[in-house]
């Protein structure tokens, strides 16, 4: 089992920073990728970024290429998500999520096997 604990979320306006952080803890060595995904109200969830553990490979959603940055701490089983130039759409729930599938493409939710309980973020102008 891996257990996930995310940190960091909270309110900001519209051009602040926000920077999110990952625990995993457990038997993580069995997942090889991590990420981020959210959900906003009345939305699907949506893939933001992932990275490959280990290596330096990781993949953004569209909407969020060149302010977002995905990184690693392997040493403490942690992820991090800088958020920049933060916009009103990106209010959400971030989630933090482990698996085995990595893809330059896309994010599947279904190819992740844990996730952490979520953690608000809120952008307002």
């Amino acid at each position: 089992q891996v257990q996930l604990v995310e940190s960091g979320g909270g309110s900001v306006e519209v051009g602040g920073s926000l920077r999110l952080s990952c625990v995993a803890t457990g038997n993580i060595y069995k997942n090889n990728v991590m990420g981020w995904f959210r959900q906003a109200p009345g939305k699907e969830r949506e893939g933001v970024a992932q990275l490959y553990l280990g290596v330096d490979l990781s993949y953004y959603a569209n909407s969020v290429k060149g302010r977002f940055t995905i990184s690693q701490d392997t040493a403490k089983n942690t992820i991090y998500l800088q958020m920049d130039s933060l916009k009103s759409e990106d209010t959400a729930m971030y989630y933090c999520a482990a698996g085995n599938y990595y893809s330059d493409y896309e994010m599947d939710a279904r190819s992740f096997d844990y996730w952490g309980q979520g953690i608000q973020v809120t952008v307002s102008s």
